[in-house]
């Protein structure tokens, strides 16, 4: 696979700026910041887009999260390694990256408002919508995560 464009974030700054002051305002959020690294793994496999799976492994693994939960990310509703407030997000990042299928059901939500407050629902939507945006900007533009099987370091 080959890049579409050699440095896309070069060619539209403005919007790029906006994009990390979304990012830059969600992680100043009261959301932890494992929190935020599992919603952005889970939605990138769901997308496919190995580009932000290997950028989000090593955000993750960089704040302290375990290789078994990243493994069993996939499967996270068969796995008793997630608390219910994780749960709740990733239930929720389900729902909104495949809206099209789910249509964000109430029963997802109602899990989202008991276990998080109004402005952590806000971001935490945001959230999933962002990483939606980049998922599609990577994928689209066939952005290319380094090469080498070495995970990067930490």
């Amino acid at each position: 696979m080959t890049a579409r464009l050699n440095d896309p974030y070069k060619l539209a700054p403005e919007a790029i700026k906006a994009m990390l002051a979304l990012e830059a305002a969600i992680k100043g959020s009261t959301l932890e910041q494992s929190l935020i690294e599992l919603v952005k793994m889970r939605a990138s496999q769901i997308n496919g887009c190995a580009f932000c799976l290997h950028m989000h492994s090593t955000d993750a693994r960089k704040a302290g999260e375990t290789e078994m939960r990243l493994y069993l990310l996939n499967a996270w509703r068969e796995s008793s390694l997630y608390t219910p407030r994780e749960r709740a997000a990733l239930g929720w990042t389900d729902a909104l990256t495949l809206i099209a299928q789910t249509g964000a059901p109430d029963a997802d939500w109602d899990e989202v408002k008991a276990h998080f407050n109004e402005a952590e629902q806000v971001n935490l939507t945001l959230l999933i919508g962002a990483i939606n945006s980049w998922n599609r900007f990577a994928i689209g533009l066939r952005m290319q995560h380094p090469k080498g099987d070495k995970l990067a370091a930490a």
